[in-house]
């Protein structure tokens, strides 16, 4: 292991958040009118932290010949452990500024050190769920003293600083093109190996570059990413009727398939069809390859439709669509069937949301055990490789069942040599049993925290553990039960919740990227 290229890549990397925390501090100092004092102490403090050990991991890097190529087992290091300073220096904004019992809270005397220590995990816990996409929520009237210092709160999440809110909704959107990505633009030019840093991180079996270098690719897709987040924002304020802060905020959480909203409430709170419209379409955008998405933009629209794992996600929407708009309204909630319209509208919002944002029009929760279900499978499917999306992804189950008829075809006809083709495209082998292997050990990793958390939390139903665990792995957001979308995730216990923020980092980085680290030659001196 080459750690003076570990070192500076992270270095890079926790150098970078420091841009969006100084962001946040003019808009809390200036715009919200904060007050500087708050403003300097919520995001200064975390913005000078990520600039001095930034710093000081790039000179050490410096010192050594680190501008050779990255090898696959630094770029793999480098992403997982990159992962963990970002989301501990993004925790800091909620412990400092009084969303979650933080130091200023202890020395007033208002909190104690448990409450002080229960409020930094709610911070971690915050910000992970935000950098990696997820989009659950521990932000309570049991947690938060901004509400729990009120008899009544009708929206906890409403009742923070603006400014708090934003960072959320920056953390999420920084992170659905993926931290290491963002660095790209900077590392590609520092470093050789930079495709190793990419494979690393965006997901799929492979990654091709849309241009000649992968600089230019990153910032295509960038471009393509911002250019994205403008055009909603504009719609949702302009045709929408959402205010300003809204727009901005929905219009970030939106494109990294994120989730975070600025009410209890959420979507809900709008009941606004034309809003749910237009979260549709950027919501199916974002699980949509964004390699697909650039074809589209370059006007070669026709060769992006016969892309076969498109194809396959899309029939997936429309079957599970019609099946949850005709159980809807044929049974609906316990108050009765839904109209038919609205059924259609419903299960349509939902089945693009749960794999991607994790945004509700309505209480599933409350939904028959059939639509439940199908939204449980929907979680565990996801979106395309290559989207901001969560999930196991299409291209990976596509391949396995593949492979599966493949094994059943050698077994009737032995002799018979049968390639498995994506795409117009044979894949090698080794790709598919890396596939393979990924989707194997979801399947191992997904059993362990199910037993896990059923061991931790007894109380908890059968579907509340099954959905947490999926919601997790695959960076939903929601679950079903007692973690709904009309709940917060408050209820869990300081263990579970150690163990959810671990479920969601693991998820996010594909579970392979992890692994890696886990082998004992990661560690070795030799190649």
């Amino acid at each position: 292991m080459r750690w003076d290229v570990v070192g500076l890549v992270l270095g890079w990397t926790i150098r970078l958040i420091a841009l969006p925390l100084l962001v946040v501090f003019a808009y809390s100092a200036s715009i919200e009118s904060e007050g500087v004092e708050y403003a300097a102490k919520t995001y200064i403090t975390p913005a000078l932290l990520s600039l001095v050990l930034g710093q000081s991991l790039v000179s050490l890097a410096r010192n050594s010949d680190a501008s050779s190529r990255v090898r696959d087992r630094e770029a793999f290091a480098s992403v997982a452990l990159g992962w963990i300073p970002v989301v501990a220096v993004g925790a800091l904004p909620y412990w400092l500024g009084g969303m979650f019992n933080g130091p200023f809270e202890m020395f007033s005397g208002t909190a104690s050190v448990w409450d002080g220590l229960s409020g930094l995990l709610y911070s971690w816990f915050e910000s992970m769920s935000g950098f990696t996409t997820t989009g659950a929520t521990v932000i309570d009237i049991s947690t938060s003293p901004v509400c729990s210092a009120f008899t009544v709160v009708d929206d906890c999440i409403g009742s923070q600083s603006n400014s708090l809110i934003l960072w959320r909704s920056i953390t999420q959107w920084v992170g659905g093109m993926g931290v290491i990505m963002l660095g790209l633009l900077i590392l590609s030019r520092v470093l050789g190996g930079g495709m190793s840093l990419a494979r690393a991180e965006l997901t799929g079996p492979s990654l091709s570059r849309l241009g000649p270098t992968l600089q230019w690719t990153a910032s295509r897709l960038w471009l393509i990413y911002v250019v994205l987040t403008v055009l909603e924002f504009g719609m949702l304020h302009f045709l929408g009727g959402l205010g300003m802060f809204d727009a901005v905020n929905y219009s970030l959480t939106t494109l990294p398939s994120g989730g975070f909203g600025t009410s209890d409430e959420g979507i809900m709170g709008f009941e606004s069809a034309r809003v749910e419209v237009i979260l549709i379409v950027f919501m199916l955008l974002t699980c949509i390859n964004f390699s697909l998405l650039h074809l589209m933009l370059a006007g070669r629209g026709k060769e992006a439709w016969k892309d076969e794992e498109l194809r396959t996600y899309l029939l997936i929407l429309l079957v599970a669509w019609l099946a949850m708009s005709f159980n809807l309204y044929r049974f609906g909630t316990s108050e009765g069937g839904l109209a038919p319209m609205e059924a259609l509208r419903h299960a349509l919002f939902q089945s693009i949301s749960i794999s991607s944002t994790g945004y509700s029009s309505a209480d599933f929760a409350t939904w028959p055990v059939f639509s439940q279900f199908i939204l449980l499978m929907l979680m565990v499917v996801g979106a395309s490789a290559g989207s901001t999306g969560g999930g196991l992804k299409v291209m990976r189950i596509r391949i396995a069942f593949e492979l599966a008829k493949r094994e059943v075809v050698k077994i009737i006809q032995p002799r018979r040599v049968v390639a498995i083709r994506f795409n117009q495209q044979i894949i090698e082998e080794r790709k598919i049993w890396i596939v393979l292997g990924m989707l194997s050990s979801w399947m191992v990793l997904a059993t362990a925290s199910i037993l896990t958390i059923s061991f931790l939390e007894p109380s908890l139903e059968l579907t509340d553990v099954l959905s947490i665990s999926v919601s997790l792995l695959g960076n939903t957001g929601p679950a079903l039960g007692a973690f709904g979308p009309t709940a917060t995730w408050a209820a869990l216990s300081e263990p579970s919740m150690v163990i959810a923020t671990l479920l969601m980092w693991l998820g996010r980085l594909e579970l392979l990227t992890v692994l890696v680290l886990l082998h004992p030659r990661t560690w070795s001196g030799t190649d």
